[in-house]
């Protein structure tokens, strides 16, 4: 037999996919290096710009589930041309802001930017209907808008230097994203066809509110543990009460013949593990890499640990974990086709838990940090590629783009929770006065490494063949 390779979705769409997904990891990295600069722009202190990070984690946690809906019932690519103005709108709006209110305002907006890759995810699975290998297609499409996503933001950390030398005022520097946003708008408009059928069915207001309400309370939460500190028991009343909301909203789902998450997709042996491992997932991928930064930053010959790097100089370990990630997404499609999806999911989850592991033992000089941050990135690559082709391959027809969206909302809880307890964990036991434990750090990789490798163990109560195609076939582009 002849050499036999996946099917594919049309170039044209994943092409354009691959730019809306570069200028959304551009966002996510742009900003970062200019804080200290954003905060004097602003005349605010260097720890109020925690809040823009805090409120935009917020919003995306609310917006992703409505906007995913929507775009389940109306279409996929009008709710992603609707967030894309809006983000546009929003990103316009911190380039031209020069007040705190109105620049945490706008900043919270821009994250519906969020919602945009399971809106991709969506469209990529429903132009591969027909397709003999239609998981496949999905998997490996997805693996290059996610590795456009890592190099975006390699792009946006790298040029956000270049541009604050060459340009004086601060709203210039903060035009070059706002601009790149408006290309997503034409692209989306031009490349994006709108062939969508609309489905039946309704938004379920009364379970919006209640899940919003939830994720509010809960998120909300979290974030104010950072502010207030763990001893101020509002943060965590926030939370409980949260949980509480939890309860009516699931008899809610399960009364209505439309919910906005359906309980009983959720709760197969094909979604669960998935959004799970979303959840412990979040907690690495976006909890980790500050404490990271922070740690090589540290004078050894002062603290007793740490690399003593400057910001320029950690760029060889973030960077390393960086094009890693774009690595691990862009191999996965292809080692799943030898390997069950299941068991590609199942090895970087714990490749994520090696690596974080290994930093326990591993962490005297630049090196070392690079190896385990690269084994982690690897795994974390893939992670972010599959999850959300694995949702859209577990649920209904029709209903992609809410399981996709999930895995992104999870991801973000996971995210604001770990946020929360590390920074708790590196102030505790902190004897001086700027830098944070050591037993801290070492607090941080162990979360990171046991809840990977208790994803890894929550997926092997996938079924074996999940997310597989029954048999490859000749390629048959679109």
């Amino acid at each position: 037999m002849g050499r036999t390779r996946a099917a594919s979705v049309g170039a044209g769409l994943v092409g354009a996919l691959v730019f809306v997904e570069f200028v959304s990891g551009f966002l996510q990295g742009y900003y970062t290096p200019l804080a200290t600069d954003i905060a004097r722009h602003l005349d605010i202190h260097d720890a109020d710009v925690n809040w823009f990070e805090a409120a935009q984690l917020l919003l995306s946690a609310l917006c992703v589930p409505p906007l995913s809906k929507l775009g389940d019932l109306v279409g996929h690519q009008r709710v992603l041309l609707w967030s894309a103005v809006l983000t546009a709108v929003a990103t316009w709006g911190i380039a031209l802001s020069s007040t705190f209110p109105m620049y945490l305002v706008f900043w919270a907006l821009q994250g519906v930017f969020t919602v945009w890759l399971p809106l991709e995810v969506a469209l990529i699975y429903r132009r591969s209907i027909g397709l003999p290998m239609r998981a496949a297609a999905t998997r490996r499409a997805t693996g290059v808008i996610v590795a456009a996503l890592q190099a975006g933001a390699i792009a946006g950390a790298l040029s956000a230097g270049a541009t604050s030398a060459a340009f004086g005022p601060m709203w210039l520097v903060l035009a070059v994203p706002a601009v790149l946003t408006l290309g997503v708008v034409v692209v989306i408009v031009g490349f994006v066809p709108d062939v969508h059928e609309r489905q039946a069915g309704s938004l379920d207001g009364r379970g919006l509110l209640w899940i919003s309400a939830s994720l509010l309370l809960v998120t909300g939460g979290l974030s104010l543990v950072r502010v207030w500190g763990a001893g101020s028991p509002w943060p965590w009343l926030a939370i409980v009460a949260g949980l509480v909301v939890l309860v009516p909203f699931c008899r809610h789902e399960l009364r209505v013949p439309d919910p906005i998450i359906d309980l009983r997709v959720m709760r197969r042996p094909t979604m669960w593990p998935v959004q799970f491992t979303a959840l412990l997932f979040g907690v690495s991928v976006l909890g980790a890499q500050i404490p990271l930064s922070t740690f090589a930053q540290t004078d050894p010959d002062e603290h007793g640990y740490g690399l003593g790097l400057d910001a320029t100089s950690v760029a060889p370990i973030i960077g390393g974990y960086v094009l890693s990630m774009l690595v691990g997404a862009l191999v996965f499609a292809r080692v799943s086709q030898r390997f069950s999806p299941r068991n590609c999911l199942i090895g970087a989850a714990s490749l994520v838990g090696m690596g974080y592991g290994a930093l326990l033992p591993l962490h005297d000089s630049v090196v070392q940090m690079v190896l385990c941050m690269v084994v982690a990135g690897l795994g974390s690559g893939a992670l972010v590629a599959a999850l959300p082709a694995a949702a859209a391959a577990a649920a209904p027809e029709g209903r992609t783009a809410v399981a996709t969206g999930l895995t992104n909302t999870t991801k973000t809880i996971g995210g604001s929770f770990a946020s929360c307890v590390f920074g708790v964990a590196l102030a505790a036991g902190a004897t001086h006065s700027t830098a944070a434990s050591l037993s801290g750090y070492y607090t941080v990789w162990i979360l990171c490494s046991v809840t990977a490798f208790v994803a890894a163990v929550g997926l092997t109560f996938v079924p074996r063949l999940a997310f597989a195609d029954p048999a490859p076939l000749e390629e048959i582009d679109r």
